[in-house]
């Protein structure tokens, strides 16, 4: 498909996955009959608590996952693609792994991204956080078929590592979802830069549907979900409050981008020189 309709869904979640999972099927609802055919969901929007700067979402064998089925019959009802931003899946050490799917519009899922890079950081006065004390780290980035194109898939912290979208690109990634819960203080200094830049050095369009406003546990996510052009262009934002943004992706787009400057293909080995 050259050209498409791509939606961001943008809403707070709660330690209640039944009503985030009704919040997540109304705004479904809503992109699609705003003729959206690439719908797209935060990271961890099926339920998500914290506790001491420690992640809780819900989670659940991935065959025993409430939301599995109704993202997939809405995908088939509907007939949208839909991307499930992430949710928590249990595995089998006992931790969750922060897991991205992708529904075709048939229903089926035909891709699953575990989140690869963990949000371990410190902020000082603004809080402490250790993804890796209850998430398990993914170990594979996955290229995805999706409305004829490739989709590089990632969440989140992955954000900040080049690499992996470099990557992506250079397998053919017309494509990238970066679904997020980023955090306001972090956003307000570098949401809109990084994904630009992703954007930019891969020469692919960049959809990254994000959580906004105050979450239960205290945590406070920046909202701004984003749909960016691979010339680096902000097609649609979704601010701060919770809703759908939509935008056109033009497919001819990529190619003019990366033909104009073909950066993505023109890596050289060089040495690193200590002086």
């Amino acid at each position: 498909m050259e050209k498409f309709t791509a939606a961001c869904i943008q809403f707070s979640a709660t330690p209640a996955w039944r009503r985030d999972l009704d919040t997540s099927l109304a705004l479904l609802s809503e992109a699609a009959g705003r003729g959206a055919q690439f719908i797209t969901l935060p990271e961890l929007c099926i339920g998500l608590d914290a506790k001491e700067g420690r992640f809780a979402p819900s989670a659940f064998a991935e065959h025993e996952h409430p939301a599995i089925p109704a993202i997939a019959d809405f995908a088939r009802e509907a007939a949208v693609t839909v991307l499930l931003g992430s949710i928590g899946v249990l595995s089998d050490d006992g931790r969750i792994f922060n897991r991205s799917l992708l529904f075709d519009a048939a229903g089926n899922i035909v891709a699953r991204y575990d989140k690869i890079h963990l949000f371990d950081i410190d902020l000082g006065a603004d809080g402490v956080y250790q993804e890796s004390a209850t998430i398990a780290p993914g170990g594979k980035a996955v290229l995805a078929p999706c409305l004829g194109q490739k989709l590089g898939m990632s969440i989140c912290y992955d954000l900040r590592f080049a690499h992996l979208y470099r990557t992506y690109a250079q397998a053919g990634a017309s494509l990238i979802s970066i679904p997020a819960a980023f955090t306001k203080v972090t956003g307000e200094a570098h949401w809109h830069v990084l994904l630009r830049a992703r954007a930019i050095e891969t020469g692919a369009f960049v959809i990254a549907p994000a959580q906004c406003g105050k979450l239960e546990c205290g945590a406070e996510c920046y909202g701004h979900s984003l749909i960016i052009d691979p010339w680096g262009k902000v097609l649609a934002d979704g601010g701060e409050a919770p809703g759908v943004i939509t935008a056109e992706v033009d497919l001819r787009q990529v190619e003019e981008a990366r033909h104009k400057i073909p950066a993505w293909t023109a890596d050289r080995l060089f040495a690193l020189h200590v002086a």
